[in-house]
C-alpha cells in the first residue's frame, strides 16, 4: 500500500464530547483521499478512552499513561506518520468537507510554502485570529496595558484589519490545523518538547522561516474552532485558571530565550509587570470596583516565579 497523502495527528485531552463530530468531519472530507489518523489520547479522565477504543478501527490509537503535554504527544504522533503532509489537528477544530484537499492543492501549487493555516471561526460564525504576527515584549506590553492606540504602527500579535478573502503570507498561524510539509519536519523537526502548552506553533514557524520556508494563511476554506476545551476540563486547570496562565507564562519566557536571548526575557518580564501596574491604576483612577489589587500582584508574582523556575528561561519546569 503506498504512502498516505496526508498523515493527521490529533491529541485528545477529555474531550470525549467532541469525537464523534470531528470524526465525522474528518471522514466527510477525506472521502476519496488516502488519509493515516493517528489519534493519541493524553491521559484522559472523561469517557474518552473508551469511545476511542469502541470507535478507533480506523485510526492507529495511543493511549498515554500520564499528560506529556501537547507537543510531545504531538512529536510522539509523528513517529508513526508517513504521509507527504502531515496535519496536526485539534480535537476541537471541525473541517470543512474541502479543507483537506483544497489545502494540500495549495501547497501543491506553493512549492515554499512549509506551513498553511486556515480561516478560523467560532460555532456562531464569528471569524477569529487566523494569520498572525510574532510576538515580542513590546506588542505583548501595548496589547496587555491598553497602549495599542498610542502605537498604530507597531505590529501586533492578532491584526484583524485586513481583507481574510485572499491568501496571504505571515508569521505564524494557530496550531489547531496546522498544515505542514513533510520536508520542514525533515529539516527543522516538528514541536520542541519543552513547550508543555502553549508557544509550540510559534517556535515552530519561527524555525521554519528561518530556515527559509514561508508561512502562509489561506482563506478559501473554513475550519470551526471552539477553542480552550481541554483546559475546561476537570482537573485540567485551577478554579482560578493559575495552571494555565503558569504554562502560558513559562511558554512565554522559554520561547522569548530561545529565540531572542536573555535581554528579551528581562523585557518581558519587567514589561508585564508594567502592565499589571497600570492596568490597576487605570481601575482605581476610574472607580470601576473591585479594584482587583490581587488578580494583578498575583499575576506579576506568577511572571516573576516563572522567571525563577525555568532559569531566567532556559529550562522547562514540566
Amino acid at each position: 500500500m503506498p504512502n498516505p497523502e496526508l498523515s493527521i495527528l490529533l491529541v485528545n485531552y477529555n474531550t470525549h464530547h467532541l469525537l464523534a463530530e470531528v470524526f465525522a468531519s474528518l471522514r466527510q472530507a477525506s472521502l476519496d483521499l488516502q488519509t493515516q489518523i493517528i489519534m493519541l489520547d493524553n491521559a484522559s479522565t472523561d469517557d474518552s478512552k473508551y469511545w476511542l477504543r469502541a470507535h478507533g478501527n480506523e485510526m492507529t490509537l495511543i493511549f498515554n499513561a500520564s499528560n506529556v503535554g501537547f507537543g510531545r504527544a504531538n512529536n510522539q504522533c509523528l513517529q508513526l506518520a508517513t504521509g507527504r503532509y502531515v496535519l496536526p489537528l485539534n480535537t476541537d477544530a471541525f473541517v470543512a468537507a474541502d479543507s483537506l484537499r483544497k489545502t494540500m492543492a495549495y501547497m501543491d501549487a506553493h512549492p515554499r510554502c512549509g506551513v498553511l493555516g486556515v480561516k478560523l471561526v467560532g460555532r456562531d460564525g464569528t471569524l477569529q485570529p487566523s494569520c498572525r504576527y510574532f510576538p515580542t515584549p513590546w506588542n505583548l506590553f501595548l496589547t496587555r496595558s491598553g497602549f495599542t492606540r498610542f502605537f498604530k504602527r507597531v505590529r501586533l500579535v492578532d491584526d484583524m484589519d485586513w481583507d481574510h478573502a485572499s491568501p496571504r503570507q505571515c508569521d505564524w498561524v494557530p496550531g489547531c490545523y496546522y498544515l505542514i510539509r513533510r520536508e520542514v519536519i525533515e529539516q527543522v523537526g516538528l514541536f520542541d518538547p519543552r513547550y508543555f502548552l502553549y508557544y509550540e506553533e510559534i517556535d515552530h514557524c519561527f524555525a521554519a522561516k528561518k530556515a527559509g520556508w514561508e508561512v502562509h494563511y489561506f482563506h478559501d476554506t473554513t475550519v470551526v474552532h471552539i477553542g480552550g476545551e481541554s483546559a475546561k476540563s476537570e482537573g485540567a486547570i485551577t478554579a482560578s485558571g493559575r495552571q494555565i496562565e503558569a504554562f502560558q507564562i513559562e511558554s512565554e519566557l522559554l520561547y522569548f530565550r530561545k529565540n531572542h536571548g536573555l535581554v528579551s526575557v528581562w523585557l518581558d518580564v519587567v514589561l508585564t509587570t508594567l502592565a499589571d501596574v497600570i492596568l490597576f491604576k487605570k481601575r482605581v483612577l476610574r472607580w470601576q470596583r473591585p479594584f482587583e489589587f490581587g488578580t494583578y500582584a498575583k499575576h506579576a508574582a506568577l511572571m516573576w516565579q516563572s522567571l525563577i523556575d525555568t532559569h531566567w528561561g532556559t529550562r522547562p519546569t514540566r
